[in-house]
């Protein structure tokens, strides 16, 4: 009888035993307390542990798209992003084009 309790305990949190290493378990362990005993609400806490995670997205750089005022003989502009490039400058420090 403890065992059949105990396995009716564990495939009722399975969800959140599944979700356990998530970015979000413990909003899983939640749904699954609160809403487990609605089959909709295992249902749904299952599908979400069973997601994978997707890093979050880090923003690209802002590559303005204005030239700074230099004077003259500092450097040039690189002919691809018109960026400022210094003429010991191999490659433009902001796309990467040779010179």
């Amino acid at each position: 009888m403890t065992t059949l309790i105990l396995l009716a305990i564990m495939a009722y949190f399975l969800p959140s035993i599944i979700g356990l290493n998530k970015r979000h378990a413990a909003g899983i362990f939640l749904l699954n307390f609160f809403l487990g005993w609605t089959f909709i609400g295992w249902i749904v806490a299952l599908l979400w542990a069973c997601t994978s995670d997707v890093p979050p997205r880090v923003p690209a750089p802002v590559v303005s798209s204005y030239v700074m005022a230099v004077p003259s003989g500092a450097g040039n502009y690189c002919s691809r992003c018109g960026n400022i490039r210094f003429p010991s400058a191999r490659f433009c420090s902001v796309c990467g084009s040779p010179s």
